[in-house]
C-alpha cells in the first residue's frame, strides 16, 4: 500500500520546498572530547556502480580515509583536517553548514590544492548537524563530476533515535556510452541517475518499532528534488543542520535544494515483512531510489516511541535587530565577469572587493533578487540565516544556509554577523548546464 500517486510539476517542485518549510502540518550521542581528532579527506578518481549489470562509471570522488561509511564527529570537536588532492585539477574543500570557521573558508583563507599536493587546517565544530563537504567548487566545465562527502555532528544531549542513517543523494548524467558528464556543460537529453551513499536503489533494513534518523543530504549538482516515504510519517526534526520545532512533513513530502539538509525522524510502523519506497521526484516523473524492507522478526518494542521533543538549539541568536540592519540587494542573475561580482570561482582574486562589507554582531537583511526565468540557488557561506517575511515584519521559525529562489521573484533574508572574516556566497540556476558563480562578503 501507498500513499497514492506523487506528481509534481517542476514550478509545483520549487514550490513544494516553500510549502515543505513554511506550511507543516503539525543511536545515542557521546559526550565531546577534549583532544583534537584528525580526518584525512582525499580527492580522486574513482568508480561507483550506476548502471545494472553495466560496468562502474568513473568519477571523481571525496574519501575519508579509515572510514567505511560517513564518521560521526560531537558538538565542541576540534578536528584536524588535512586535505589531499590526486585529481588532475586544482581543487579546494568546500563545506555546508560549518559556521564560524574562517580559517576553512575555500579561496579567501584557504588556496586551490594543485594535483598531488596537500592542506592542513583546524575546524572548530560549533554546532551539532548534518554537513556536507564537496571539492566542486572549481569544477565548472572540467572531465570529470565531483562526488559529496557527508558528516554527522551529534548533539552533546543524546537524541531520542535508535539508528543514525546517512542518505546522501546525488544526480549523474551518462552519455550513451556510459560515461559521467560534468555539469556545467550541456547533457543533451541525458536523463539524470540518483545514488544514495554512491549506490543505485539500496535497501534498509528496519525492524518494526525502531526509530531512525534519517539524514536526508541533496548532494545533487544542480537539481532541487523532492522525496517520499510510503506507508511511514516523516517528523522533521532539523533543517540545513540546525534544529526545527518538530513537524510532520506536509503530504509526507520533504524538498530538498541543492546542497540543503533535512534531518527526519522515522518510526518503523509498517507491517513486518512490507516493501516501502523512498521516492524521489525532480519535477520530471518520480523514481524510486531505496527501499524500507520492515522485518519479520519480534518488534524492538512493544509500541511506537511517544513523539519526540525538539532537539538542542545551537545557540543561534532568538531575535535579529532588523531596525537597525545593513541593507543591501545582490542579484543573482548576472551573468560571469559582469559587475557587481558575480564571477566564475576559477578567477576568482582576494583582491576583488566584497559585496558588503558590515562591522561584527550587527544584522544583514539581503534582498536576494532573481530576474532570470529559471530558479537559482542561493548559498551563504559562514552563517545562517532567516527568511523573512513579505513585509520584512518578522521571520519563518527555521534557520537556513542554502535558498531556491523561483524565476522573477525575490526572498530576503537576514542573519546576525557574528563571526569575522570574509565569506563566499555562491548562485547557480536549477539547470545542469549552468555555472556555479561566487562572490565575497566581510565581517570586520
Amino acid at each position: 500500500m501507498t500513499d497514492g500517486p506523487f506528481q509534481l510539476s517542476r514550478r509545483a517542485l520549487i514550490a513544494g520546498l516553500g510549502a515543505t518549510l513554511l506550511h507543516p502540518t503539525e543511536g545515542s550521542a557521546q559526550s565531546s572530547v577534549a583532544s583534537p581528532r584528525s580526518l584525512t579527506l582525499r580527492a580522486r578518481p574513482t568508480t561507483i556502480p550506476l548502471r545494472v549489470g553495466q560496468p562502474e562509471t568513473s568519477i571523481w570522488n571525496l574519501l575519508a580515509d579509515g572510514a567505511d561509511s560517513a564518521p560521526a564527529f560531537n558538538r565542541g570537536d576540534e578536528i584536524a583536517v588535512t586535505f589531499r588532492n590526486e585529481l588532475p585539477v586544482p581543487a579546494v574543500l568546500n563545506w555546508h553548514g560549518l559556521d564560524g570557521n574562517s580559517t576553512a573558508e575555500p579561496l579567501t583563507a584557504r588556496p586551490p590544492v594543485e594535483p598531488g599536493g596537500s592542506d592542513t587546517f583546524s575546524v572548530a565544530l560549533k554546532h551539532a548537524g548534518t554537513l556536507m563537504c564537496d571539492a566542486r567548487l572549481l569544477g565548472n566545465g572540467q572531465p570529470r563530476p565531483s562526488a559529496a562527502w557527508a558528516m554527522a555532528v551529534r548533539e552533546a544531549e543524546p537524541a531520542q533515535i535508535d539508528r543514525d542513517q546517512m542518505m546522501l543523494i546525488e544526480d549523474w548524467r551518462l552519455s550513451a556510452e556510459g560515461v559521467a558528464m560534468p555539469p556545467g556543460a550541456d547533457a543533451g537529453t541525458a536523463a539524470p541517475v540518483y545514488s544514495v551513499n554512491g549506490k543505485a536503489a539500496p535497501d534498509i533494513a528496519l525492524r518494526r518499532n525502531e526509530r531512525v534518523r534519517f539524514r536526508f543530504i541533496n548532494g545533487c549538482q544542480r537539481n532541487v528534488i523532492a522525496l517520499k516515504i510510503d506507508n511511514h510519517e516523516a517528523r522533521v526534526m532539523a533543517i540545513d543542520g540546525q534544529p526545527a520545532e518538530p513537524f510532520l512533513a506536509r503530504n509526507g513530502q520533504i524538498v530538498l535544494a541543492p546542497g540543503s539538509r533535512v534531518d527526519v525522524f522515522v518510526d518503523a510502523t509498517a507491517v513486518p515483512g512490507s516493501v516501502s519506497s523512498i521516492t524521489l521526484h525532480d519535477g520530471s516523473k518520480p523514481q524510486p531510489i531505496a527501499r524500507l524492507l520492515t522485518g519479520t522478526e519480534t518488534p524492538l518494542r512493544n509500541a511506537p516511541l511517544a513523539p519526540p521533543p525538539p532537539l538542542p538549539s545551537n545557540g543561534l541568536p532568538a531575535q535579529l535587530d532588523l531596525k537597525n540592519a545593513l541593507r543591501t540587494e545582490l542579484s543573482l542573475d548576472r551573468s560571469p565577469g559582469k559587475q557587481p561580482g558575480w564571477i566564475a570561482p576559477a578567477g576568482f582574486s582576494a583582491a576583488q572587493p566584497p559585496a558588503f562589507r558590515v562591522k561584527r554582531n550587527r544584522t544583514v537583511v539581503a534582498a536576494l533578487v532573481n530576474r532570470a526565468t529559471a530558479p537559482v540557488t542561493f548559498h551563504l557561506h559562514g552563517h545562517h540565516f532567516r527568511l523573512l517575511d513579505r513585509l520584512d515584519d518578522g521571520w519563518k521559525p527555521f534557520w537556513l544556509d542554502t535558498l531556491v529562489i523561483d524565476a522573477r521573484q525575490t526572498q530576503r533574508i537576514a542573519f546576525l554577523a557574528d563571526s569575522t572574516g570574509r565569506w563566499l556566497m555562491e548562485t547557480m540556476a536549477a539547470d545542469w548546464a549552468a555555472p556555479r558563480l561566487i562572490q565575497a562578503y566581510e565581517i570586520t
